[in-house]
């Protein structure tokens, strides 16, 4: 089932009789599925019709096989009119994409699962962009769990605001970078935060900081598909999106969902990054494939979409970046910052 089967269910339902100048689906802010459970955010200032609202909600939606329930959730924001609301040419609403001040081109890397080294990648290919001669910025966007500050060496650091009241990136290696935990008291400080307190901290990070000229600013997105991935698909120019999976069949799962979210919200995919994919015996210089392999090139061959690269197992890609030296810049020369480079190099070609 797809966002736009949910919103033209929800355009039917006029609510004119009701004295607002709209239908359902002018009014939903935010719909996340999550298994069988559709949790949909509606704008409304007139707590007195919400029972009915809900309840018109809930009938527009009862022809969906693939949902069992509906939860519906209601937020002061005002409900857009017709003069204030965008429509597409089929009279569904359409969220007006904001571009960064200065900012070329917006690229995320997500994988929607974690522990398949999202992070990792994105550092090292924001650094290989910046190898190539690009200006370059990155956005830890995993507001409950950062680990760019860790990756770069720069936990413990602060950032700043200037004059015109604008948060100041760190630079380090010649990248811009911010991060939720350069703001934290302590690196141990929980971040514990509702959506909409999530999605402000995400829109500041993006448009009330001082990014200045860049080529590429990088997103290290969540795992998942959640509430960060939709904030930034309605309201920001993406340009492109790089998904990053492991040859497992756990991990490819997860993915290929990421994958279907990207294409249903309309943001381009430049392709799969493998990362752990085989590792290279150091006295043989044999590779061992121990995840399995060929299953990433079938993914994404279903998927229509090319691997970039695949990254081999490498122990000091693990050290050194717990040091705060990725590995391309603790080695440049080693196959795994190699891979890097070439990745970078495709997307500059595709995004410029």
């Amino acid at each position: 089932m797809a966002v736009k089967d949910i919103m033209d269910a929800l355009k039917g339902e006029s609510l004119e009789d009701l004295g607002i100048q709209a239908n359902l689906a002018q009014l939903v802010k935010d719909i996340k599925l999550v298994g069988k459970e559709l949790n949909i955010v509606v704008g409304l200032q007139k707590p007195e019709i919400q029972s009915l609202i809900r309840d018109r909600v809930v009938k527009a939606l009862s022809g969906f096989a693939e949902v069992e329930k509906v939860n519906v959730k209601f937020t002061d924001s005002p409900p857009p009119t017709a003069a204030q609301q965008p429509q597409s040419p089929m009279g569904q609403p359409v969220f007006t994409k904001r571009s960064v001040p200065g900012v070329k081109n917006i690229i995320v890397v997500g994988s929607g699962k974690g522990g398949v080294g999202k992070s990792t990648v994105s550092a090292n290919l924001a650094l290989s962009l910046a190898n190539l001669g690009f200006k370059v910025g990155l956005l830890d966007a995993d507001i409950y769990g950062p680990s760019i500050p860790t990756l770069f060496g720069i936990k413990g650091q602060r950032v700043e605001v200037n004059e015109q009241k604008k948060i100041l990136p760190i630079e380090k290696f010649g990248i811009k970078v911010l991060s939720i935990g350069l703001m934290l008291p302590s690196e141990d400080t929980p971040v514990i935060w509702r959506g909409p307190m999530l999605m402000k901290a995400l829109t500041q990070f993006l448009f009330d900081v001082e990014w200045g000229e860049l080529d590429y600013l990088i997103l290290d997105l969540p795992p998942g598909t959640g509430d960060v991935q939709l904030t930034l698909a309605q309201n920001v120019k993406i340009d492109g999106a790089v998904v990053v999976t492991t040859p497992q069949d756990v991990a490819l799962a997860d993915v290929r969902k990421a994958t279907s979210m990207f294409k249903e919200v309309d943001i381009p995919i430049i392709g799969v990054v493998e990362n752990m994919a085989y590792f290279v015996c150091p006295d043989s210089g044999k590779r061992y494939y121990i995840f399995g392999k060929g299953k990433t090139v079938i993914f994404a061959t279903t998927y229509g979409l090319r691997v970039l690269g695949s990254i081999p197992i490498d122990p000091e890609v693990s050290e050194k970046s717990d040091e705060g030296e990725p590995i391309v810049v603790s080695a440049p020369e080693s196959e795994a910052a190699k891979v890097f480079t070439a990745i970078a190099k495709s997307i500059a070609e595709e995004i410029h």
